[in-house]
């Protein structure tokens, strides 16, 4: 997408100067005649979080948000609307004025698999937003229980077509983790039950009991028990290893790039914001995304910060769509 805030010049005009062009903004702004865009933000600016509070989409959106406002010159204040699969946010959003003043912390759940869990789309995930910065993603991690003997992905695959079927844990009905156990079983044709827990705390527990062999869960909350042998990491479903755990495989590596799917972070607005809006908060979202303070926040919630284009990020959603929203209804998961 252009960066240039200025329409391009008919050819039967003549052609300015980038210095002519600050000076007739500058006349301008004296005169009280600068255009609307220019404005932008004359006052807060509100970033959805389509979860509770406590969570890392939370955590990031506050870091995201007090760096943001700084190079915004206006505040950007979090607010949490999270409930049915993220739709509850993300419908705020979707039907929220393009004026660039309603955002969203979006990320996989509100974008990919909440609105496919419904029996009516609340919205188009793809077309009902402006998908403006891309932040960065957080990998899975397929692991096992340290008794179940599974100490590699080839060791995984074997135990599924061995013994019939293979149960694995996830966080919940519609969790990323329940998803990409779906895609396993669609991708490979392992037979793999779904054990769905209430959050990953109580399947941890279960986990490390061997009650169920397998879990999938984003990868920050388990370092600990990876580091002290509990449980085994098998494989990371990102595209590029984690950074705190870099000795895990990818999906990529293991020969099975169809299974990668990365809990993505980003910053969308309602469609059809002003092209110029795009443009300054892209810019200033990158800018926070280069700061040391903020890359190490990341790290520590798992999440491997990456800038992108603007064009780039809507074809990633329109690629996670396109992955997830047939594997979602193809599995009947229903909220």
């Amino acid at each position: 997408m252009s960066e240039n805030f200025l329409p391009t010049p008919s050819s039967s005009l003549p052609r300015l100067s980038r210095r002519g062009v600050l000076r007739l903004m500058t006349a301008g702004a004296a005169a009280g005649a600068l255009p609307a865009f220019a404005q932008w933000p004359e006052r807060p600016v509100k970033i959805v979080v389509t979860f509770a509070p406590g969570g890392a989409s939370d955590i990031l959106a506050r870091v995201v948000a007090e760096q943001l406002g700084r190079k915004l010159g206006q505040p950007v204040v979090v607010d949490n609307r999270p409930g049915a699969g993220g739709t509850i946010g993300g419908q705020v959003v979707a039907t929220a004025a393009p004026d660039g003043y309603t955002l969203m912390l979006s990320n996989t759940t509100p974008i990919a698999l909440g609105p496919f869990t419904l029996d009516k789309q609340p919205y188009d995930p793809v077309a009902a937003f402006s998908h403006v910065a891309y932040l960065g993603s957080a990998p899975l991690v397929v692991m096992a229980s340290k008794e179940s003997g599974i100490k590699t992905w080839a060791d995984l695959e074997a135990r599924a077509k061995k013994e019939g079927r293979l149960d694995f844990g996830s966080g919940g009905p519609g969790s990323v983790g329940h998803i990409h156990g779906e895609l396993i079983k669609r991708v490979t044709g392992a037979n793999m039950v779904h054990v769905p827990y209430r959050g990953g705390a109580p399947m941890t527990t279960d986990l490390l009991a061997n009650i169920v062999p397998v879990g999938i869960d984003v990868i920050t909350a388990y370092v600990q028990y990876f580091k002290t042998g509990q449980l085994v990491p098998l494989a990371v479903t990102g595209t590029t290893r984690s950074p705190l755990m870099p000795e895990v495989p990818t999906m990529v590596e293991l020969g099975q790039p169809k299974l990668v799917l990365e809990n993505f972070f980003g910053i969308s607005g309602p469609a059809k914001l002003p092209a110029e809006t795009v443009a300054r908060l892209h810019d200033a979202a990158n800018a926070v995304l280069a700061m040391p303070e903020v890359q190490k926040k990341m790290v520590d919630l798992g999440i491997v910060a990456q800038p992108e284009s603007t064009a780039r990020f809507e074809g990633f959603v329109r690629d996670q769509v396109a992955v997830l929203g047939p594997t979602v209804k193809g599995a009947g998961i229903k909220l």
